[in-house]
């Protein structure tokens, strides 16, 4: 790690510049670990059932000996298609515990996205959701699929929830057309509720090499193509805990409670929870981000740190029954995977009566967090923050990746540290054009300033070029986002016979506001209003209800891009 660089000038007091050496270490390490100290401290919080943290570990070990009594060993895959829920807690950990690789699956995937990944990832074991049964039974034809544990939400509720929740699970379903009950009566399937009663023996937990092994196979999101597996180890989750502990120095030890409306196949999400495991801290899980669901747990349960994404701010922001909780306990909200308006921020911060939201960054291959803003120090305006303890980075020249950048010079974001993945799985050439000499190139063109704080200017591959001027959608975005009567939009490149490329926006409009194509581009060229010069203002302005996205609100650009070429 160089000691020249930049930034480490603005690390906010009480943030070390370095972690090493980081302790060579198991996942489930961390969980045994906050049992010795705290093992009556909640570990989970579900619709109002609180599991200690040596509950936690006993239904981990017990799932490790169900896993075991199935042959899985260290190394194996067992895959799980399932939301937020205390099993799938348990069952991470069981996997763990044994050295199996855990891969968390997309509960909304097509049956030809999850077969997709379970092919590739050769999972021999699969915990799902009976709600998710039919999907599962799809995509898992052609796979190395042998074993299907089945769970129901309910399995983890109390009562009178438990016998509620079905009456209101059978009706939607009638509603929507699908079977009910959702799993046949003659599946060959293993229930948890049976298998987590049985008297299997406890196996010894498993030995792993922490930096050699990989923990979680964590599927890239898709949004540029075919999802990868990207092999987290134990040592990259390990350490990206360590390294967002140190940096978020408001958050205590056992003292704090994490919202995870993330969801856990996510690398986001799966931080999230490490995240709350290694400080000790409770997390309320919520098995999808429903406003009303949310903010009835966010009050209840007092929650202090709300790890979200730039979708989830903005809905409660704008929903009128945001007002009805109080929503004072939470301090801090750090946003990722998507870059967070300014005015959403600002906003948010007034909803919940001051809690302090700030911007970060990272990738699926690196763990995921490389990049926060400061929690106690400046937070500059559209900046994704400054590089956690011992993450290098540098800025490269698109066109000669041999040479670096200066401050102020846009370029392709590398970095280095301890949360860099192992690479992709079963895909050699891949894992060699991410990771270049010890470097991964991560795809976003970004630039830094004289502070060091780092700003991401767009993906490398949604670079548009107008009349040989590069334009970044990102930037027209966020002029967009200013527009009173915008609620969201996206920008792509279309062809254009006079420009080569031109820009054509897609928005969403608030409810009940109307507009005309004229008065938004009219606007973008008014330097009161989007301020945008000629060539960056878009041609085209299709109005739509909604927009393309990942679960966790990242706009998929690739979507709106193929829908283009197949009008064309």
């Amino acid at each position: 790690m160089t000691s020249h660089r930049p930034w480490f000038a603005s690390y906010p007091e009480g943030v070390p510049h370095t972690l090493e050496p980081y302790p060579e270490r198991s996942l489930f390490s961390l969980l045994e670990e906050a049992v010795g100290s705290m093992p009556d401290r909640t570990a989970i919080a579900f619709f109002g059932k609180h599991t200690s943290y040596g509950q936690l570990l006993a239904e981990a070990e017990r799932f490790s000996a169900v896993l075991a009594s199935l042959g899985v060993q260290r190394g194996d895959r067992v895959a799980f298609v399932m939301p937020n829920c205390p099993q799938l807690a348990a069952a991470f950990f069981g996997a763990q515990r044994l050295g199996a690789i855990a891969v968390p699956n997309n509960p909304l995937y097509t049956p030809r996205e999850l077969s997709h990944q379970l092919t590739d990832c050769g999972a021999r074991v699969v915990l799902v959701l009976d709600q998710l049964y039919p999907l599962l039974e799809k995509a898992r034809e052609g796979t190395e699929v042998e074993h299907v544990i089945v769970t129901k939400v309910t399995d983890a509720m109390k009562f009178p929830l438990n016998l509620l929740a079905p009456l209101k699970f059978k009706k939607e379903a009638k509603a929507e057309g699908k079977p009910w009950p959702p799993v046949p009566a003659d599946a060959d399937v293993l229930w948890w509720r049976d298998v987590m009663r049985g008297g299997d023996p406890l196996p010894p937990a498993g030995q792993v090499s922490p930096r050699e092994d990989a923990a979680a196979l964590v599927y890239t999101g898709g949004t540029t193509g075919v999802s990868k597996g990207a092999m987290l180890s134990h040592f990259n989750i390990v350490s990206n805990a360590m390294q967002a502990k140190a940096w978020i120095t408001t958050v205590g030890e056992g003292t704090d409670v994490v919202m995870l409306a993330l969801p856990l196949f996510h690398s986001y999400g799966l931080m999230c929870f490490m995240f709350a495991v290694i400080t000790k801290n409770t997390t309320v899980m919520v098995p999808r981000f429903e406003l009303g669901m949310v903010l009835k747990q966010l009050a209840k349960e007092k929650v202090t740190l709300f790890p979200g994404v730039p979708r989830m701010y903005l809905v409660m922001n704008e929903a009128p029954e945001t007002r009805k909780f109080d929503l004072r306990s939470v301090k801090i909200c750090v946003s990722g995977a998507a870059p967070l308006p300014l005015a959403v921020a600002r906003r948010f911060e007034e909803v919940t009566g001051g809690a302090q939201a700030v911007e970060g960054y990272g990738l699926t291959e690196t763990s995921p967090v490389t990049h926060v803003n400061p929690i106690e120090g400046v937070r500059k305006e559209g900046s994704i923050g400054l590089p956690l303890p011992d993450t290098d980075c540098k800025i490269v020249d698109l066109e000669d990746p041999e040479h670096e950048m200066g401050a102020g010079e846009p370029g392709e974001l590398c970095m280095r540290g301890p949360q860099v993945m192992l690479g992709y799985w079963n895909r050699p050439e891949e894992t060699a054009a991410m990771i270049r000499n010890g470097w991964l190139h991560s795809g976003d063109v970004a630039q830094f300033d004289e502070q060091g704080y780092f700003s991401i200017v767009d993906r490398l591959k949604d670079m548009v070029i107008v009349s040989g001027f590069n334009v970044y959608p990102t930037a027209v975005e966020e002029a967009l986002y200013r527009h009173p009567k915008i609620l969201k939009a996206a920008v792509i490149g279309v062809p254009d016979d006079v420009t080569g490329e031109a820009l054509k926006a897609f928005v969403v409009l608030r409810p009940g506001e109307t507009a005309t194509a004229q008065e938004i581009v009219a606007w973008c060229r008014d330097p009161e209003g989007g301020g945008l010069t000629a060539y960056r203002v878009p041609k085209q302005i299709e109005f739509r209800d909604s927009l393309p996205e990942t679960l966790i609100g990242k706009v998929l650009r690739r979507v709106l891009q193929e829908e283009e070429r197949a009008k064309r």
